[in-house]
This record gives structure tokens, C-alpha cells and sequence, in this order.
């Protein structure tokens, strides 16, 4: 029986790696399985497993996106295209035209069955088994072009800074409570 549980999958900054986990309201740290970092989590994650901003940069755009991988869908089309190209040599165009049909359909079907997870835009990380997610916004290329900008200018990546700029804010809080 699959887990309802809501399923965070991230890049690691450090390494690359791909790490995923499944959050509990008790969870304010997680570590990469690749490497073994051990990142703060920017915002609680939520009993019910609702989603509203980013649990690991705390950004508060998010997007629906189907979870459903582009390379395969790529892969299909570009395999039922080479295989029709034999049909056409031979001049078998109803055949051609039925392989390059059934490819398509074939997409557009594992397409369809496939659900949906919501993405961040900064840092990429993917929610699935998200409660409420047909309240979320679909994808903006204007959000995601500002996004991608603003990693260039940065000259690394933006949750990388992200996870910088929260550390430089809790050490300084640290450094006041140390004072008083």
C-alpha cells in the first residue's frame, strides 16, 4: 500500500546528489544521502502535508507540474519517429502513419496517468503527494526566467545564497542573544 505521506526530492548543493525524504512536523533538519550534509529546514513542514512555501529555501513560489519524466515522453516520440521511417522507405504510408499514431498515443497516454507534484522555482525542489495542490499556480515562464536571472547574477546557484543568507541571519541572532 503506497504512503500518503508527503515526499520532498531535492539536489544536494554540495554534491549534486538527489535526496528524498518524507518530512514529519518534528523534522528541522535532513541530511543528503550522498554526502551526508545536514540541512535546516527554512520553514516547518505541515501535519497535513499542505505545502506553501518551499521547506528547504522558504521561497513561496511554487508551480504544478506533471510528474512525469521528459525524457521518456522525448524518447517515445523520437524512437516512434525512427521506426516509421522503415514503413516510409518501403512506401507503406499507412503503416508509417499508424507507427508515428501509435507513439503518440502511447505519450500521451502514460501522460495522462501520470500526477502531478509541485516544484520550486528556486531551488528546484519537488513535492509529491502534496495535500491542495489544485489550489497551486501552474508554471510562469516569467517567474522562472526572473528566477534563472537572478542565479546567473549570483554567479552560483540562488538556494545555495538562500541557505547562506539564512545561516548569516541566525548566526547574527545568535551573536545578539550571546550579548544580552
Amino acid at each position: 500500500m503506497p504512503s500518503t505521506r508527503l515526499n520532498v526530492t531535492f539536489d544536494c548543493t554540495e554534491c549534486g546528489g538527489k535526496t528524498r525524504f518524507q518530512p514529519s512536523p518534528e523534522t528541522t533538519q535532513i541530511a543528503c544521502s550522498q554526502c551526508g550534509r545536514s540541512i535546516a529546514l527554512a520553514v516547518a513542514p505541515d501535519a497535513e502535508g499542505r505545502v506553501e512555501r518551499c521547506l528547504l529555501c522558504g521561497c513561496n513560489e511554487l508551480y504544478v507540474r506533471k510528474d512525469f519524466p521528459q525524457r521518456l515522453g522525448l524518447t517515445i516520440i523520437v524512437l516512434g519517429f525512427a521506426v516509421s521511417c522503415i514503413p516510409w522507405y518501403f512506401g507503406m504510408w499507412y503503416t508509417t502513419y499508424a507507427v508515428l499514431f501509435g507513439t503518440a498515443v502511447a505519450d500521451a497516454a502514460l501522460y495522462l496517468l501520470t500526477g502531478n507534484l509541485l516544484q520550486c522555482y528556486r531551488c528546484r525542489a519537488e513535492y509529491r503527494k502534496v495535500a491542495e495542490i489544485e489550489g497551486q499556480q501552474p508554471f510562469s515562464l516569467e517567474t522562472h526566467e526572473r528566477y534563472r536571472q537572478m542565479a546567473q547574477r549570483l554567479g552560483k546557484g540562488v538556494f545555495r545564497s538562500a541557505l547562506a543568507e539564512r545561516e548569516t541571519a541566525s548566526r547574527v541572532e545568535d551573536s545578539k542573544s550571546d550579548r544580552a
